[in-house]
């Protein structure tokens, strides 16, 4: 059981998952996107600009819908696996900055004189 949760938690299995929903969501948002963009175009020497009022509001509901997923995503998968990641395995403890060891050095140099 230790294998599967060193599996889970160490391994770049939630970042590739997280990512390509992310990617699935947006691409959506570009797609409709695209496609507004495209109806504004015009389409003849006769035809003026067209305000297709369905290109846009699929346009503003995919991005409603990205936002609200982003939402989804981070605050039920991303934050309780960054918790349980913590948790599992803590980071360790990191050594004196180059600033201290510096200040340090500093300090024996001083003393030496």
């Amino acid at each position: 059981m230790s294998g599967f949760k060193n599996f889970l938690l160490r391994g770049n299995l939630i970042e590739v998952a997280v990512a390509f929903i992310m990617a699935a969501a947006f691409g959506t948002v570009v797609t409709t996107f695209v496609a507004w963009l495209t109806d504004q175009l015009p389409k003849g020497m006769e035809d003026t600009f067209t305000n297709d009022p369905n290109t846009f509001g699929a346009f503003m509901n995919a991005l409603i819908s990205f936002v609200i997923l982003g939402a989804v995503v981070y605050f039920l998968i991303v934050v309780p696996y960054t918790k349980a990641k913590e948790r599992f395995f803590p980071t360790e403890a990191a050594g004196p900055t180059e600033v201290e060891l510096l200040t340090e050095i500093r300090d024996s140099l001083a003393s030496r004189a």
